[in-house]
């Protein structure tokens, strides 16, 4: 403690504890979010919650923790949900589909990313991300036109496992019924969301044991000085290549669990480039290089697209006899304000939530 209040490591210690007690507080919400929140809606919301961290903290392995910039995110994770939805629409409900339909669809996404690895990585990185862009259009394309396999832009619509399902009991009741628990049903729909849940916590967590990991620092050095990297004798484009394959295998796993989640899959809801936004903009309200910053930056972007035009309706309403007020809270104009929410973010935290907090008292 300094005469001015605390020191600077003090201070860095501190916005790390206040940067994992917000990540380790989503969590626990996540965890007991069908006993918190009865409503359809916002169990679809902490679905996608979990599902996005995973994607986001995947992405922000290539972009925050080794300076690797590429658009083509949206396409792996579209390679495992195309792969399981069209076994599962093939083959029936059923976890050999799944496994079968969804590793299909990661080795894809493997391959796919070795090869724009090993014959990209070489060159500059505005020239890569213009590859990758490139790659994701195609994959877009390909899905709207083959229409036989794909069911073109109507996607596909398809059944989950039995036991996903809502007319499937894990526990019966007294009157022969599901039981239930703190007032929630035990059936299928709960046991969908802890397939969800706990799938996307085993991959987040390999995620976090890889940036933990020495290939983690090396990473991590390759993003600082590449061409030092490489004079102490590591391999860079074998690294990058590496970490960009691991990637994809991450992001095609979560879409494999969107697949089996949402039941239905097509280009706007994996493919399209509005959900590559989406995860750019993730990352840096949350902040680069931080796996706990891809909780936070989900989060508070996935709340704010699904419930800030309610709490603009609710704030229209209360300010009706305002003159002009209500119709800058028009819900209509969400888009407007949540441009705003994103500037002021980055404006308080430019090295997004986690990032600025974390590096808080620094320099």
């Amino acid at each position: 403690m300094g005469a001015n209040g605390p020191s600077l490591p003090d201070r860095a210690r501190n916005g790390r504890l206040a940067v994992y007690a917000i990540a380790a507080a989503i969590g626990l919400i996540l965890a007991f979010a069908p006993f918190l929140f009865g409503d359809v809606r916002s169990q679809q919301v902490a679905a996608r919650i979990c599902v996005f961290i995973v994607l986001v903290a995947s992405y922000d392995l290539l972009i925050g923790y080794t300076g690797i910039v590429s658009f083509a995110h949206t396409m792996f994770f579209g390679l495992g949900a195309y792969g399981a939805a069209i076994a599962l629409k093939q083959w029936g409900p059923g976890w050999s589909a799944v496994l079968v339909g969804g590793g299909a669809g990661i080795v894809a996404a493997a391959a796919l990313a070795a090869l724009i690895g090993v014959l990209s990585l070489r060159v500059k990185a505005i020239f890569f991300a213009m590859v990758t862009l490139a790659a994701a259009s195609v994959m877009l394309v390909l899905a709207s036109q083959l229409s036989a396999i794909t069911n073109g832009e109507d996607g596909l619509v398809y059944v989950a496992p039995k036991l996903l399902t809502p007319a499937t009991i894990l526990f019966t009741g007294a009157d022969g019924k599901a039981a239930k628990w703190f007032g929630v049903r035990m059936d299928g729909k709960i046991a969908a969301y802890y397939f969800v849940f706990l799938t996307c916590l085993v991959l987040f967590a390999a995620l976090y044991r890889i940036i933990r990991s020495p290939l983690g620092a090396v990473l991590e050095a390759v993003r600082e000085n590449e061409i030092r990297a490489e004079a102490i004798g590591y391999r860079v484009v074998a690294y990058r290549t590496a970490v960009f394959v691991i990637a994809a295998v991450i992001a095609a796993c979560a879409g494999v669990v969107w697949a089996v989640w949402l039941r239905y899959t097509g280009p706007e809801t994996t493919l399209s480039f509005a959900i590559m936004i989406d995860i750019l903009l993730m990352v840096v309200i949350g902040g680069m290089g931080t796996m706990t910053g891809a909780v936070i930056g989900v989060t508070v972007m996935s709340l704010a697209q699904f419930y800030l035009k309610d709490l603009m309706g609710a704030a229209a309403e209360a300010t009706a006899a305002i003159p002009v007020l209500p119709q800058l809270l028009n819900p209509d104009r969400w888009l407007f304000w949540l441009g705003i929410l994103f500037i002021l973010l980055v404006y308080f935290f430019p090295a997004g939530v986690a990032g600025t907090l974390m590096k808080k008292g620094t320099h």
